[in-house]
């Protein structure tokens, strides 16, 4: 009959195995074809209220789900609150999810269910002690917080690390519940970044930097241990950990610097000889514990996980030596075969540590040849790093990249092609002695038939030729011949505004009057951006006419133009130093300075010079460029035409007028579009969100470098036993600590190795009693135990010759006795 019942439970377990594979793999099948059908209420309850955990199961299912669909499940509570003390595992998770997320707007019902998650954190199983711990601490009514600290307290010294892990991810929650238990919670955390596990110390390093991220003296005694324990902790307790690392190191560890050879090697009793090279540079001196970190972190950099070794490198760009920081850029360069979204993040973070180390990414060029199917954040970022490593390569490397840029000036992307013209500038910017073969590849691009890029070339040009403008008077005129075929408005308007610039030179060379006069015959069918400068032209051009054929009556163009604004207006005195030096565009002919002072020095307003031409076809020019602008329909061009008819209605007076319109040009400079973000912190957000993230990095800031002498005791580091013993033992006679679980039992295992098991008294007890198979076991093995004890207090005897001994031993044996008796309990 026995073995029929139990082939019958057997089938019966079948069954329902059977039964809910086939409901699973339905599901499964169902997902996709047509959405979930919601159930009657009565239904669901009926099968909550079931007494076969499968119905059970199969009801919280599809409250869950419910549940977050935002559907109303509250009227279900009282029947899933009632499962909770069921020993199925899988019942249990769901009604934990359910109470943990009505705890909060049912508070007195989920109070109800808190003796039976008491009782749980009691369970044998550690799974269900920690689940219950966690759900505990997630349940967010202030009342039960004394409940949470008392739960906490027992989960620091489980004899499971995860219910240990949950306890320390529990002590957030509670601070948060009740911030008053703050002194009670800082002693299970110190107990806790003492464990043996990692994954124990991970989760208590998180709870500590969200708590007491201030409390630098709980981590003095516990640094090396949680250094030697960096490398097996998960993913989340290592970003933790070497976030805690840095701030703690910029506190306790002074930076040390000193004059050495680049060739001399650095060694740990160079720090003390003292022998200094005062023209060798200087290098950083590493303490001995910052230098365990940072040998720590250099194994993260092999991790699978992208941001350990951005917060790695970040590590090594804050704290380490230049070496250190070497040894980062490839791992960082191989992230790059990562997802498009995790590259451009990748990519901010790359272009941070260029902007440090430009020349150490140079073998690496390859991983940054743009591609067709790039997103344009990813190829923007590419485009920046080849600018910056430009200076630095080789010559073949630098027509590579050329060539690359040059490629991709074709694209199709308008913002692409931007991006790549702006490039090329700051390849030409960054390297004086490639300025002229830039210089060619954009002067290729005025030709094309894409405005855009005509555009974006000329501004670059025009940069470019501001900075040295003496060699580029070619260049200007043969920007000027391009004006027949350039359409952009933009484009026209950028070459107009370099002849206007280059319209001081001398008579041979100076083509912009010609160019006035054939601007002139199309002014009304010019855009408003290149009116406004053929207006700027035709005003240069009358000002440095009037320059060359009527000389100033009290002082040379030279001094007025060199003296200070407030002394040119004044003009008490004049400067030494000639326009010349400080605007090279307007330069003024020879002749004009040997002309003699006029006889009549104020003529009346609009009469002509009595030696000059007043058939002079640049007074015409302007005249009549002033008429046109009169009837233009722009309000800013008629505005603009009024100042300049102003500032030249009188040709004697033209001081104001050169003030105004020669003023010498500030040189442009277009640096890195990251220079910017060079000073926010490795991997957090607001180095890819800029100035958008507004203060969202400055929690990541590290704090400056501690002062020399101002450190703490390196010996608060050092690993005392002896003294820890001590502290431990004071602790446990006070009462005042918890001791981990681990020592406990590691303990109890050395004292029953040395006690000697005697059991004479009572021997006669519990005769009454029937004996089972495991009281027969026991009572052999302790006959044995006590047949080899018997012989060992035998010969100590013989030997000594006193019985002290075997008192001591029976002493250690009631001890250990008592221990025992208390981890059973």
């Amino acid at each position: 009959m026995e073995s029929i019942s139990r082939i019958s439970s057997m089938l019966e377990t079948a069954r329902e195995l059977t039964l809910e594979a086939a409901q699973s793999a339905g599901a499964s099948r169902s997902f996709n074809l047509r959405p979930t059908r919601d159930l009657p209420f009565l239904q669901v309850k009926k099968l909550l209220d079931s007494r076969n955990d499968r119905e059970i199961l199969e009801g919280l299912r599809k409250v869950i789900s419910m549940m977050y669909r935002s559907k109303p499940c509250l009227p279900y509570f009282s029947s899933v609150v009632k499962n909770i003390a069921s020993p199925n595992i899988e019942i249990k998770k769901l009604v934990y999810i359910y109470v943990l997320h009505y705890a909060e707007s049912e508070p007195d019902l989920a109070l109800l269910s808190i003796n039976t998650i008491q009782k749980s954190l009691t369970d044998q199983n550690p799974q269900v002690r920690a689940m219950a711990l966690r759900v505990m601490s997630g349940i967010r009514v202030p009342v039960i917080s004394q409940i949470v600290s008392l739960a906490i307290k027992r989960g620091c010294v489980d004899m499971s690390p995860h219910v240990r892990k949950a306890a320390a991810l529990a002590i957030p929650k509670c601070y948060r519940l009740d911030p008053s238990t703050l002194p009670q919670l800082l002693e299970y955390l110190s107990s806790l970044l003492g464990d043996k596990q990692y994954y124990v110390v991970g989760s208590a390093v998180t709870a500590f930097l969200e708590i007491c991220p201030d409390r630098i003296d709980l981590i003095h005694k516990h640094y090396r241990a949680l250094v030697r324990k960096l490398v097996d902790m998960d993913e989340w307790g290592q970003l933790a950990t070497l976030r805690l690392m840095s701030v703690y190191a910029r506190r306790c560890f002074p930076k040390k610097m000193r004059k050495a050879n680049k060739a001399k090697t650095r060694f740990y009793q160079d720090e003390a000889s003292g022998d200094e090279d005062p023209s060798g540079e200087e290098i950083q001196i590493l303490d001995r514990d910052l230098e365990l970190f940072l040998k720590a972190c250099k194994s993260l950099l092999q991790s699978r996980n992208s941001a350990v070794i951005v917060s790695a490198t970040r590590c090594f760009l804050e704290l380490g030596t230049p070496n250190d920081i070497d040894s980062a850029i490839g791992p960082l360069v191989a992230l790059l075969r990562s997802p498009h979204d995790i590259q451009q993040i990748v990519l901010y973070n790359i272009v941070a540590v260029c902007l440090v180390r430009p020349e150490k990414f140079l073998k690496y060029v390859g991983h940054f040849i743009l591609s067709a199917a790039d997103p344009f954040e990813v190829s923007r970022l590419k485009l920046e790093i080849l600018t910056l490593i430009f200076p630095y390569a080789e010559p073949h490397v630098r027509e590579m990249i050329l060539a690359e840029l040059e490629h991709f000036t074709r694209a199709s992307n308008p913002e692409l092609v931007r991006e790549t013209v702006r490039a090329i500038g700051r390849c030409a910017q960054n390297d004086t002695g490639a300025s002229n073969r830039c210089l060619r590849l954009l002067l290729d691009q005025v030709s094309s038939q894409n405005g855009n890029l005509v555009a974006e070339s000329l501004t670059v040009i025009r940069h470019l030729i501001q900075q040295n403008p003496q060699a580029h008077m070619r260049t200007v005129i043969h920007l000027a011949k391009n004006l027949d075929t350039t359409i952009n408005p933009e484009a026209r308007a950028t070459i107009i505004w370099l002849v206007g610039e280059f319209s001081g030179v001398s008579d041979k060379e100076n083509i912009a009057p010609d160019v006035l006069r054939i601007l002139a015959k199309g002014f009304a069918d010019e855009s408003e951006a290149a009116k406004m400068q053929i207006v700027l032209l035709a005003a240069k051009v009358y000002l440095h006419h009037l320059l060359r054929t009527e000389p100033q009556p009290t002082s040379t163009r030279e001094e007025i133009v060199s003296q200070p604004i407030s002394i040119r207006i004044t003009n008490d005195s004049s400067a030494s130093d000639g326009f010349e030096e400080h605007n090279p565009f307007a330069s003024v002919s020879p002749q004009a300075e040997e002309q003699e002072p006029d006889p009549n020095p104020n003529p009346e307003p609009g009469s002509q010079p009595p030696d000059s031409n007043p058939e002079h076809p640049i007074p015409l020019l302007w005249s009549y460029i002033l008429l046109l602008s009169h009837y233009d329909t722009s309000y800013d061009l008629r505005d603009q035409t009024r100042i300049y008819r102003a500032l030249l209605s009188n040709p004697s007076s033209t001081q104001l007028a050169s003030l105004v319109l020669l003023a010498p040009k500030p040189v442009p400079h277009t640096p890195s579009p990251s220079e910017h973000r060079q000073d926010l912190p490795l991997g957090s957000s607001s180095l890819v969100l800029g100035t958008k993230a507004g203060d969202m990095g400055n929690k990541m800031e590290l704090p400056e470098w501690v002062k020399e002498g101002e450190e703490p005791d390196a010996r608060v580091r050092d690993d005392e036993v002896a003294t820890e013993c001590i502290e431990r033992r004071g602790k446990e006679v006070t009462g005042g600590g918890i001791r981990p679980a681990g020592e406990i039992l590691d303990e109890a295992v050395r004292r029953e190795k040395k006690v000697v098991v005697v059991e004479e008294s009572g021997k006669g007890k519990g005769k009454g009693k029937e004996k089972s198979l495991e009281d027969w076991l026991g009572e052999k093995e302790e006959e044995g135990n006590n047949a080899e004890e018997e012989s060992t207090e035998t010969e100590t005897e013989s030997e000594t010759g006193s019985g002290s001994e075997y008192e001591e031993m029976t002493d250690e044996e009631s001890g250990g006795e008592g221990e025992r008796e208390r981890l059973v309990r």
